[in-house]
């Protein structure tokens, strides 16, 4: 099923969307393509934030993956859903795809650059500069101001939903020029070679490290010097954001059973086995900038060059951006959302994006797709519907809304928010990825059902 769009504007209210991030950009999308106006606020770059460099929209600052792009992964079953609903991330993420193995990365340039001038493209769409201090009166709104929300508008946010926040911190990778590299050392590869063809190098470019070497450094990353939390002490990192050093803490052979796992890696032309291996991406689509996978880290910037360097290969390393902490921040989703965002006191406004408790560029822009959906049908008079939870959207809708309060935490797409697929079929039982896709298919065919019985939303 395909949606239909309306080919002029609607008599339908403007719909104002605080935040150009992932979520605001798709929501936004999403009702301008239904002839619904939009007013698309974003306070960069006249406010800038600890982690972003520009003002383009949808400006990546974590990372450049979008992560698995296949049906067996719960994350690939999500981006299958967004393409479905004519989503804008994902359209642009397509275009500006770099090769990163069966991962959906993209060049974080160009990808911010595509949703913006499509986004400046859309006649309902008018985008506005500058920081929203306060939530409009009257009229439909969506906050999708993300984990990084300004000290003024989080105030105001706190005073709306008379809830005390709750936050926790995100750590950064490195980003290093590629040509500092030394090449001698390294070698590119997947793991196991999954999708490279034969006599092609692999998306991955790997440092290697013997038993001594791995040791000398994870000693080196555990005592070095820190940045200062300054009164959060007690706040948590999300488990998909670990710093490194942090995991290191865990216990000296973490990381190795982490990022830093060698399986699979052994040299394409010796066959060497290596202890562990730090594994980089390309961060854009020139290769000339690599991102260090798993290596979030909130040491100092002057401990990060003089312990990265101590990794094979990365010696003489230039660091391009150097790893960071910022705050992000998310409200008591289930206390405060009803199961189509919309905040239960105040049911005019909606919550998108990380703010709601999602974890993850794609899970962001998802929530923001559904969101502009559900705005587009009570722009127009109607009730909002949610998907079924057996679809991606639909289960992460159910975290975001039905999971216990004292329970809540930031959550990514996984197959454990979904029912479980088929175990046997007579006699023969299914392997994990058969399971798996089954559930993926059972996914898409009640989103098609979905689709068909919503065209307005």
């Amino acid at each position: 099923m395909t949606d239909s769009f309306p080919s002029e504007p609607t008599s339908a209210q403007t719909v104002t969307i605080i935040g150009a991030g992932l979520a605001g950009s798709e929501a936004a999308w999403q009702l301008a393509r239904r002839g619904i106006p939009v007013r698309l606020h974003e306070m960069r770059p006249n406010t800038m934030t600890p982690a972003h460099k520009t003002g383009n929209c949808a400006e990546l600052v974590c990372s450049n993956t979008f992560r698995a792009d296949h049906l067996e992964n719960a994350v690939g079953l999500l981006h299958e859903e967004m393409r479905r609903m004519d989503s804008l991330i994902m359209r642009c993420g397509d275009e500006a795809r770099i090769p990163a193995g069966t991962a959906l990365a993209v060049d974080r340039e160009q990808f911010s650059r595509l949703v913006t001038e499509a986004l400046r493209g859309e006649p309902l769409i008018e985008l506005v500069d500058g920081e929203v201090t306060e939530i409009p009166k009257d009229g439909l709104v969506l906050i999708a101001s993300g984990p990084l929300t300004s000290d003024a508008l989080y105030t105001e946010i706190c005073k709306r939903t008379g809830e005390e926040y709750l936050s926790f911190f995100d750590a950064i990778a490195p980003v290093i020029d590629a040509e500092s590299v030394n090449m001698d050392i390294c070698f590119w590869k997947n793991r196991y070679d999954k999708n490279v063809e034969e006599g092609e190098a692999g998306d991955y470019l790997n440092c290697p490290m013997h038993e001594t070497q791995y040791k000398a450094f994870i000693k080196e990353l555990v005592g070095a010097e820190k940045v200062a939390f300054k009164g959060f002490e007690d706040i948590p990192f999300f488990e998909g954001c670990m710093p490194i050093e942090e995991m290191a803490e865990r216990g000296e052979d973490t990381p190795r059973f982490g990022p830093m796992k060698p399986v699979g890696l052994d040299h394409p032309v010796t066959g060497e086995r290596y202890y562990a291996v730090v594994q980089m991406r390309r961060d854009n689509r020139m290769g000339s900038l690599l991102n260090m996978v798993g290596f979030q880290t909130k040491m100092t910037y002057g401990e990060q060059k003089r312990v990265f360097t101590m990794i094979p290969g990365l010696e003489q390393a230039e660091f391009f951006r150097l790893g960071s902490l910022h705050r992000n921040t998310f409200i008591k989703s289930p206390a405060l959302l009803d199961g189509t965002l919309r905040l239960k006191k105040e049911p005019r406004i909606l919550f998108a994006g990380q703010i709601t408790g999602v974890e993850g560029y794609v899970e962001s822009a998802a929530m923001g797709l559904m969101a502009g959906r559900f705005l587009a049908a009570m722009a127009q008079g109607e009730e909002p519907a949610a998907p079924p939870t057996d679809t991606a959207h639909g289960a992460l809708l159910a975290h975001i809304s039905q999971t216990r309060i004292e329970d809540f935490q930031p959550m990514n797409i996984n197959f454990g928010l979904l029912p479980p697929g088929k175990k046997r079929e007579g006699k023969r039982r299914f392997s994990r990825a058969e399971r798996r896709r089954s559930v993926s298919e059972k996914a898409l065919e009640q989103l098609s059902r979905w689709l068909d019985s919503n065209q307005t939303g």
